[in-house]
């Protein structure tokens, strides 16, 4: 979300949000010198609710909540997305307070345009010097906020837009994903672009197809059991393994790259707001770790006192983006497997860089990775075109 703050020396509302590569910023409008600075911190503060609460349709997104029933949460997210348009009418004329008591609104975004408005109308009250301009600084304002949530939703995430980059969304949009996996086509091993101009939920679903056909790859070369290879892979170097496995798993026994994608996210973003909606799941989840540790203890009833249980394998301050690093690093641990049992090709031969005798050992072992590197890279590809279906 954009964060919204005050610079008390040059007397400016300042805006800044991240872009995935850093954080960029610019003045929103000049502020009265004569203001008091809680007035100031009033009207940044609500602006950052407004952010807040817009952005929260785009990571809690109405057809991510199951039935839309009335009073469900279908419906809630719902009218709470089609609140954008009384935003600007509710900064313009807010609620005040009248007779000892004051309207209050039920949705969070209309409720923090209100305070928005409130604050502006405290800087100077109606007519005040000044006023209209910042006012008209402040709609202009949260008009391109609610424009950036909107071309996000259409998979857009240029301009303003791009802060989606670093927030967890429960839904994946398909225009994302399509970015994510032509990404991806460019470059297996996941570059750079893709934590910075994707939505990480659609680059997390694309990530795990590739994460799949990697899989199929080393499995071949090995032997293996594909939802073992990045386990395996974990002997040869220290990996992330337990996401990238579950993930598989889910892949082998039925669900699609979105849905094993979504539902991680899902249950991680709900940890963050403090639900457990499968208790019995946990409740399971208790009985296997006490058997554990009653096996690994040899005792019948183990002190679990000190044991923690983490409710997610996902990070819940940033799931989405936790979830692709970890199908990352397990394209990762496949390519390291497979090149442990991979037999030399002609280009192991030739490669164009002339005698090898010549070379060190260090240029020796470089152009060796860079070959294997490669010719995973082709059998990666070639097993997610074989298995293009599953992602669409």
């Amino acid at each position: 979300m954009t964060r919204y703050s005050v610079d008390l020396d040059r007397r400016e509302l300042i805006a800044s949000w991240g872009t995935g590569e850093g954080d960029l910023s610019r003045c929103i409008a000049a502020l009265p010198d004569d203001a008091d600075t809680s007035a100031l911190l009033a009207l940044a503060r609500s602006l950052t609710q407004l952010s807040d609460a817009a952005w929260r349709t785009y990571t809690h997104p109405s057809s991510a909540a199951g039935s839309p029933e009335p009073d469900g949460e279908g419906w809630r997210r719902e009218r709470e997305r089609e609140a954008f348009g009384r935003v600007p009418d509710a900064i313009t004329e807010p609620h005040l307070p009248h007779g000892g008591t004051m309207t209050v609104s039920y949705s969070p975004l209309v409720e923090s345009a209100h305070r928005a408005g409130r604050a502006l109308h405290g800087l100077h009250g109606p007519g005040g010097p000044g006023d209209e301009a910042l006012a008209k600084a402040v709609r202009a304002e949260a008009a391109l906020e609610l424009a950036a949530v909107e071309s996000a939703e259409l998979g857009d995430l240029t301009g303003r837009a791009q802060q989606a980059v670093l927030l967890s969304r429960e839904d994946a949009s398909p225009v994302q994903v399509a970015a994510a996996d032509h990404l991806l086509q460019q470059d297996p091993f996941g570059p750079t672009a893709l934590f910075s101009t994707v939505d990480p939920t659609a680059a997390a679903v694309a990530a795990a197809h590739w994460l799949a056909a990697a899989a199929e790859v080393a499995a071949e070369a090995t032997g293996e059991d594909p939802t073992q290879v990045v386990l395996e892979a974990d002997d040869i170097e220290a990996l992330p393994h337990e996401t990238p496995t579950l993930v598989l798993g889910l892949i082998q026994d039925g669900a699609t790259p979105y849905e094993a994608v979504a539902a991680l996210v899902r249950h991680a973003m709900h940890i963050t707001d403090g639900l457990l909606l499968d208790p019995v799941a946990l409740r399971d989840q208790l009985e296997d770790f006490e058997e554990t540790v009653a096996e690994h203890t040899g005792e019948d009833d183990p002190d679990l006192d000190d044991v923690a249980v983490r409710l997610t394998p996902l990070d819940p301050k940033r799931p989405a983006r936790d979830l692709l690093e970890d199908l990352l690093a397990g394209i990762h641990g496949c390519w390291l497997l497979h090149s442990a049992h991979d037999g030399p090709d002609e280009d192991d031969e030739d490669d164009g860089l002339g005698d090898t005798q010549d070379r060190d050992d260090d240029e020796q072992a470089v152009a060796h990775q860079r070959r294997s590197r490669e010719r995973f890279a082709r059998l990666v590809r070639a097993a997610a075109a074989a298995h293009r279906d599953r992602l669409i």
